[in-house]
């Protein structure tokens, strides 16, 4: 074992290059976010074409949006065939528009230009233990994305995206079986909630968000032909939320520190029918060093939330401290698991 680590330690590039690469970071995800608000994934999508009608296409300069692609290419992101003549890769095709697995949105709303602000503010988080969101833009972030609706739409769509990605395989690993009606809990446009409600047509959803996040949810809902088997519920999840069977939340309860996810899941206590459960849909922290997405994330609750990323001990003590019992907790084949909790 020795042997072969140190193999590995002899073949990987030098320690100085990893470091650059991890330092210039920002410059590839600007460069990907670039690349994802043109469309040039889909421009690609037909089959190779040169960098001056990639240029002619999306009104760019053709020798900075050729510096722009020959960068990601290097990553992997799309392929120079020839000499400034480039196609799509396993990986640019994520960046396509309205395709399973797509990343598209995700890859817009990291390059944000106030997503970059945010992010610049992180020696303060590291110094206080506080989110610079309202610190950056002047409000906490949810409030900010309600008072600035172009960006919101890009984080709901990511925030869809994100579902789309992650609900299918939700839907395989975890038993629904037993749930009469299931409530999605600040579940955006309600993709994961429908995905479910496809693959157990005797259930019936409950779908709660703010009210102008519901707002939007009808078209989704109507796609996907469960909007007859959906009632939208608005309100404040500190306080309040719908009577159900089973509670769902994806990529919530990581937004918000102990004290306030803990205040959710006795909202959720409360008004839980008896022999009820909830699900939450996070990527929970392994143990060790391996690289996990879940790590990475957790940067951007440090400056954007004040949540945090946990691990299942912590997820076991936030559950039991709001009168919960952790019963399991079952991965998937996405980067998120399903943790289960009954009422104790």
């Amino acid at each position: 074992m020795e042997a072969q680590t140190q193999a590995v330690e002899q073949n990987a590039p030098p320690p100085q290059a990893m470091i650059m690469q991890i330092a210039f970071g920002a410059m590839m995800s600007q460069a990907l976010g670039i690349a994802a608000r043109l469309g040039i994934a889909d421009l690609l999508n037909a089959g190779p074409r040169p960098a001056s009608e990639l240029a002619d296409a999306t009104s760019t300069h053709e020798g900075s949006l050729y510096r722009i692609l020959r960068s990601l290419a290097g990553a992997g992101v799309f392929r120079e065939t020839s000499p400034r003549v480039f196609q799509n890769t396993a990986i640019s095709d994520t960046l396509r528009s309205n395709v399973p697995g797509s990343m598209r949105s995700g890859a817009i709303f990291c390059a944000e230009p106030w997503h970059f602000d945010v992010w610049a503010n992180m020696p303060h988080s590291v110094k206080t233990g506080e989110p610079v969101w309202k610190r950056t833009l002047g409000k906490d972030v949810f409030e900010w994305f309600n008072d600035n609706p172009e960006a919101g739409e890009v984080f709901n769509n990511t925030m869809t995206e994100m579902s789309a990605g992650a609900a299918p395989a939700v839907v395989e690993a975890y038993d629904f079986s037993g749930i009469e009606t299931l409530a999605d809990i600040a579940g955006g446009h309600g993709f994961l909630l429908s995905q479910v409600l496809k693959a157990n047509p005797e259930m019936r959803g409950i779908l709660f968000d703010m009210e102008p996040v519901i707002a939007g949810a009808d078209p989704l809902l109507e796609r996907e032909s469960v909007a007859d088997r959906v009632q939208k519920v608005s309100g404040d999840f500190f306080t309040e939320v719908p009577a159900a069977d089973g509670y769902i939340m994806k990529h919530i309860i990581h937004d918000w520190e102990d004290e306030k996810a803990i205040q959710i899941l006795k909202s959720i206590h409360s008004a839980m029918n008896d022999g009820g459960r909830v699900l939450l849909v996070e990527g929970v922290i392994p143990s060790g060093n391996e690289p996990h997405m879940s790590k990475v994330i957790d940067l951007e609750m440090l400056t954007s939330t004040g949540g945090l990323e946990r691990t299942a001990d912590e997820y076991a003590r936030l559950f039991d401290a709001a009168g919960f019992r952790v019963s399991r907790i079952v991965p998937t084949k996405s980067a998120f698991d399903v943790v289960e909790a009954f009422k104790q």
